[in-house]
């Protein structure tokens, strides 16, 4: 069907990277004047035609990526990464193809454990990989040699919206003069300017500590948080490599 962004957004309209997806995937399809009088075959036609070639170009996104970002990984390196991406895996996998020598720290990721799965990914690339638990961040960033995460999506300001705990991630590398890297496709890039950390849609998701709770124990189920600009280094994109300034401009060219 042409209308699927719509029907993706109400499949969650929690997740930024799908609202911004379907807003960029509706605004391509659609821009052509042809539509205005041909006839509904030939409009059709032409509809499907845009969105099969917003959809190569996605697909795409992820490997260009990867391949901007191998002149940063160098051997010897250590890698700090939080959560599961996509995006950042095959950055790590392009760099282990490339027999490149570094070594990944992945954070454990709780509630959902997304660090341990990248780990498994990366033990089946023989990539040398510990796994840490989320408070340990700060412990180990002296060992580390930069940061690379993903991104729910990429706002206005040239800040990151993604898995809770970035932000302090971002925080300890910033004061321990580690660069952190962001690795998001264009199609994550959403016009939205959060001032604070409150100051986006709600995300929940379960939390299991293992143990009873007692009911009037209050428990913080946010799913992702902000990380402002400044504590970000470069953004690698299938626009280019990117300053967290140039952001916007970026955001300009992709929705007129």
């Amino acid at each position: 069907m042409i209308y699927t962004g719509s029907c993706f957004q109400l499949w969650d309209t929690t997740s930024i990277s799908l609202t911004a997806g379907c807003d960029l995937f509706m605004r391509y399809v659609t821009r052509t004047s042809a539509l205005e009088y041909e006839d509904f075959n030939s409009a059709k036609s032409r509809l499907i035609e845009r969105a099969e070639k917003f959809g190569e170009i996605s697909c795409k996104a992820r490997r260009i990526i990867a391949m901007l970002s191998q002149d940063f990984i160098f051997d010897g390196c250590t890698i700090l990464v939080h959560g599961f991406s996509r995006v950042v895996l095959e950055v790590l996998k392009t760099a282990a193809q490339s027999k490149k020598l570094f070594r990944v720290f992945c954070t454990e990721g709780r509630p959902d454990r997304t660090g341990l799965r990248l780990s498994n990914e990366l033990a089946k690339l023989d990539v040398p990989v510990k796994l840490l638990i989320d408070s340990a961040v700060a412990y180990t960033m002296d060992e580390v040699d930069m940061v690379f995460v993903g991104a729910d999506g990429v706002v206005e300001s040239g800040g990151i919206i993604n898995m809770m705990g970035t932000y302090q991630i971002a925080l300890v590398a910033h004061s321990m003069n580690k660069p952190v890297y962001v690795a998001a496709e264009s199609y994550k890039f959403a016009r939205l300017y959060p001032l604070d950390q409150k100051d986006m849609g709600p995300a929940l998701r379960p939390i299991d500590f293992g143990v009873p709770i007692p009911a009037k124990v209050e428990v913080e189920t946010s799913a992702w948080d902000y990380t402002p600009p400044q504590y970000l280094t470069l953004l690698f994109t299938d626009l280019g490599v990117l300053t967290p300034s140039v952001v916007s401009d970026e955001l300009i060219q992709l929705y007129l």
